[in-house]
């Protein structure tokens, strides 16, 4: 059970809609590497995972994420609220438009609607935890990528606030890592799954 704070993990208030940016930044909303599979993918994981630390880490980081496709939508709708016609034609951002108007919508930069491939849960507490870590780079590389392409600081500043929140999450699951390694009876870390062989 969640307590929900009704207020952005970090605040977002940005002046000036701009569609260009908005299309690359919702990417982090309903991409393969954003937060939505993020939140899935480590929501899941946490209830075959076998020691309890582990258990809480996944569930630490799978709720923070929910907080950041929250800020992630409150970007995307703030750079896309008040648009004219003309603006959403010369941003390129019509295709958009004409499906989603300017609802939000779970999609990555290049078009492609989100689904289930985008988050794995393969019951194996070492590879689930290694995916967990590629993800998490993953995700700071895309937040490096758009920190790169956007030039307003209302945008910037969340956005580098989401991006050191992935480096934390690197970090804890390397330490749920370590919990899952030390547990093991043989050294061999790949010879077992440590969640069904016994």
């Amino acid at each position: 059970m969640w307590t929900y704070d009704k207020k952005l993990q970090f605040p977002v208030n940005i002046k000036n809609s701009n569609p260009a940016m908005a299309k690359f930044i919702i990417t982090q909303y309903g991409g393969p590497d954003g937060e939505l599979g993020a939140t899935l993918r480590y929501l899941s994981q946490r209830y075959t995972m076998p020691y309890k630390q582990c258990i809480g880490i996944l569930n630490d980081i799978g709720t923070e994420e929910i907080g950041h496709f929250e800020m992630i939508a409150t970007i995307v709708h703030q750079l896309t609220r008040g648009l004219t016609i003309e603006q959403i034609k010369a941003a390129g951002f019509q295709d958009y438009f004409v499906d989603h108007t300017t609802g939000l919508y779970t999609v990555s930069a290049a078009g492609v609607p989100f689904d289930a491939t985008c988050f794995a849960s393969k019951g194996d507490a070492i590879t689930d935890l290694m995916e967990d870590m590629a993800a998490e780079q993953k995700a700071r590389t895309t937040y490096d990528n758009i920190l790169r392409l956007a030039d307003d600081p209302d945008v910037i500043e969340p956005i580098k606030f989401l991006r050191e929140r992935e480096v934390v999450h690197f970090q804890r699951f390397g330490e749920a890592l370590r919990v899952v390694q030390d547990n093991l009876d043989s050294r061999n870390f790949y010879a077992i799954n440590p969640e069904f062989d016994r």
